[in-house]
């Protein structure tokens, strides 16, 4: 087989990585195209100003056996566990995210506290009938009080739409079935069993940050035969009778494969099929997806604050997230007596954010850290502008129905498999897009019958769970 895969991001390499292992064998060619000029996609990391730093935040945590043991076989021993703190920011107080009851109550005082137990008890008694929203789902577990601190307003920043146009999906997966009570539970009785699945306070982390899983994954199939093209875009798939047999590079070119694996936007790969009819075209032209631009500040102080990343509840600033990379391993900022801040914006591609000259975006992002009181004015020495189009697949109201007909299409094309964040409109964390690389792979060479469809953030681990420890895998509960 002659197998082609767009896009160089944890998805597309994992994919590549396993099949590689079949050349010579199974197949005969492999080839990955990579628009940009380094690997990793969303989970790539970056040298600036002497130290690494990743797009953001990108911790990676598995219970899956096999998710965990490929990433243990490409990072091999240069990793060490992290312990996570991270935290809400509002009103220039800390609170725990994932929250955690008491501190919260605590933490906004007796009276505002007292206010957000009335709303729960209120939310029990009289319960919110629609929670097919954010707004609905959130409400309904924490009450509207709880809601209105700690959700509505880092939600629309993020996603640019009202919590009532938010599909209640972006909940479910993300804060799963923690609740009020949950919490409380949690505080008042800790343990393994009160534990909740999205309270993770350790995480492995490579020691040349994330994006050395994908430089990895790069050499192993480079030594194995395989090809990884940087800086070479695909502008098409081409498809025959419902077969995808070929694929148009940007320059003209056009190569020929027996399977394309593709983790391009979704939508551009549906709109840019031949023979799609009218009608998937315009309901792939309705699955937005939000940008996100990364200000990294070299701050001069190492000492700012404990967390690893900060989300920004405050509605005052536009700054969502603040990653503190000196808060992850002493290999990735070295000697350097600076602190590398990354705040995240998040915007449309047609918004005037996206378009902001770098100085403007640096000179802004360095007056809202310091307006936190995070940072004292003059410690910002420098600024770097990163930006990053289509990188969250937004969940608006009833996006299901829009995406599924876009899936079924997808499937009928035979040779044609669509993955990752981008590729299958899911907003997936990185062991995710691993497990969608790992069971593509499995479809193509083994003729495994996997619904790609299926993976995502809350899908339940149903084998031999397992944990990456510093000594290596260990079951769960060991």
């Amino acid at each position: 087989m002659r197998i082609a895969v767009i896009g160089a991001g944890p998805a597309g390499m994992t994919a590549a990585y396993k099949i590689s292992e079949e050349l010579g064998k199974k197949v005969s060619a492999l080839d990955v195209y990579e628009l940009s000029a380094q690997v990793g996609g969303l989970s790539k990391s970056i040298d600036l100003w002497d130290q690494r730093v990743d797009l953001g935040p990108h911790r990676f945590f598995s219970h899956d056996t096999k998710i965990n043991e490929v990433w243990l076989e490409v990072v091999g021993k240069d990793y060490d566990i992290v312990n996570r703190q991270t935290r809400i920011y509002y009103k220039k107080q800390f609170f725990d995210y994932p929250i955690r009851a008491l501190n919260a109550l605590k933490g906004l005082g007796l009276f505002e506290a007292a206010r957000c137990m009335i709303s729960y008890l209120i939310e029990r008694l009289a319960p919110t009938r629609d929670t097919s929203t954010f707004e609905g789902w959130v409400t309904s577990r924490f009450g509207k009080r709880l809601y209105t601190i700690f959700f509505k307003t880092y939600s629309e920043k993020l996603w640019g739409i009202s919590c009532t146009d938010l599909d209640s999906d972006f909940a479910a997966q993300r804060i799963k079935k923690l609740s009020l009570f949950e919490a409380v539970k949690n505080a008042l009785f800790p343990g393994k069993r009160n534990k909740h699945a999205t309270l993770v306070d350790q995480f492995a982390y490579p020691t040349r940050g994330t994006g050395s899983v994908y430089e990895n994954m790069q050499q192993k199939i480079s030594d194995r035969g395989g090809n990884v093209y940087l800086n070479r875009g695909v502008e098409r798939v081409n498809t025959t009778k419902s077969s995808a047999r070929s694929l148009t590079l940007e320059s003209g070119e056009t190569r020929e494969y027996d399977h394309i694996i593709s983790t391009m936007p979704i939508s551009i790969l549906v709109e840019r099929l031949p023979e799609v009819p009218a009608a998937i075209v315009e309901q792939s032209r309705k699955l937005t997806f939000r940008n996100t631009i990364l200000v990294y500040l070299r701050v001069d102080r190492t000492n700012l604050f404990s967390d690893q990343w900060l989300y920004v509840h405050d509605p005052s600033v536009e700054v969502g997230r603040v990653t503190n990379f000196r808060n992850w391993l002493p290999s990735v900022y070295g000697h350097s007596q600076s602190t590398i801040l990354c705040l995240e914006y998040w915007c449309y591609l047609d918004d005037p954010l996206w378009n902001q000259d770098p100085d403007h975006l640096i000179e802004n992002a360095g007056k809202e850290i310091v307006r936190t009181g995070l940072v004292e004015e003059g410690e910002v020495r420098e600024g770097h502008v990163v930006r990053l189009p289509r990188c969250y697949p937004v969940y608006f109201k009833g996006y299901r129905e829009v995406v599924k007909p876009v899936e079924n299409y997808i499937d009928s094309v035979e040779g044609l498999h669509a993955i990752g964040r981008y590729g299958a409109y899911k907003y997936n964390n990185q062991d995710h897009s691993i497990l969608m690389g790992l069971r593509v792979a499995e479809n193509i060479v083994d003729g495994t019958g996997h619904d790609l469809w299926s993976i995502n953030t809350d899908y339940e681990v149903y084998q031999e769970s397992s944990v990456i420890t510093k000594t290596g895998l260990q079951p769960k509960g060991s």
